[in-house]
């Protein structure tokens, strides 16, 4: 039976500007910490993965001691409560409806669940979070549907490609009858040391990133009256003017780009600095 695995943050919905970065300001704001993020500055902090790392990445040695954090034990701890604080932050944004969904998400979920494809979520983002937009993307009904995937499950964060194995066994799924939906050159790293075909649809802060591997690489999936715009197309497929499930099932009839998976598998992983969605 084929699976789709969706990342979350950049392909659910276009998430980072205008919903993890006031998240995070606002945290930043709550606990009195002298720090307010540009767009510019975010822009370089979403390459950090995971968002109590990016949070961590804002303590000098000054700055823990003006905070009064003089161990590892009680920047952790620190760390934890703002998460925890951000989380519900970025919860609440979402389910106020600012965040609409990427298009053609609800659309291609739809008929992936039709035709009795296994549907996942695969994102090291808090799991409340994650499922937050989860729901608002495709509806309460439809994303019962979903194994969702999130929050600190695996060691190591994209790029590597914990998850994304972790999903493949938990779910029994067959790799050469998988999908991936991803954002980002991380994502898709991901995705390739897995031994998973990709797609990619850009967001916001990954358009000018580098997708080489990819099946596929557009603007969007493509909506009523929204043609899907086609970046790069490796494997070929026809699109439709929308990306659908025939172009998915086209994308899965390829052979593997077997060099882009050993690309992936052997670039460097960085456990200590993992990059991901946060």
């Amino acid at each position: 039976m084929p699976a789709l695995i969706f990342d979350c943050d950049g392909v659910l919905a276009d998430t980072e500007q205008h919903g993890h970065l006031p998240a995070f300001n606002q945290t930043f704001a709550d606990f009195n910490v002298p720090v307010r993020w540009s767009v510019a500055e975010y822009a370089q902090k979403v390459k950090i993965g995971g968002g109590k790392e990016r949070m961590r990445s804002i303590l000098t040695p000054d700055l823990a001691r003006s905070l009064n954090l003089k161990d590892d034990a009680a920047i952790d701890g620190t760390l934890l409560a703002w998460h925890q604080r951000k989380t519900a932050v970025y919860k609440k944004l979402v389910e106020s409806g600012v965040l609409p969904a990427r298009p053609g998400i609800a659309r291609i979920v739809r008929e992936a669940h039709d035709a009795g494809w296994t549907l996942a979520v695969a994102s090291t983002s808090a799991e409340p979070a994650v499922r937050a937009v989860l729901t608002h993307a495709v509806g309460e009904s439809l994303a019962q549907h979903f194994a969702v995937f999130a929050g600190d499950i695996v060691p190591q964060k994209k790029p590597a490609p914990d998850i994304y194995l972790f999903a493949l066994k938990e779910l029994d799924l067959d790799p050469d009858e998988t999908i991936v939906v991803e954002d980002s050159a991380n994502g898709l790293r991901a995705a390739l040391g897995a031994g998973l075909r990709a797609l990619v649809t850009v967001s916001g802060f990954t358009r000018e990133e580098d997708f080489t591997g990819a099946s596929l690489v557009v603007g969007s999936l493509g909506d009523a009256g929204q043609r899907a715009e086609v970046l790069a197309n490796p494997a070929g497929v026809e699109i439709p003017g929308t990306v659908n499930l025939a172009t998915l099932e086209a994308i899965l009839a390829q052979p593997r780009n077997d060099a882009g998976f050993r690309a992936a598998a052997g670039s460097p992983t960085a456990p200590t600095n993992p990059t991901e969605t946060p």
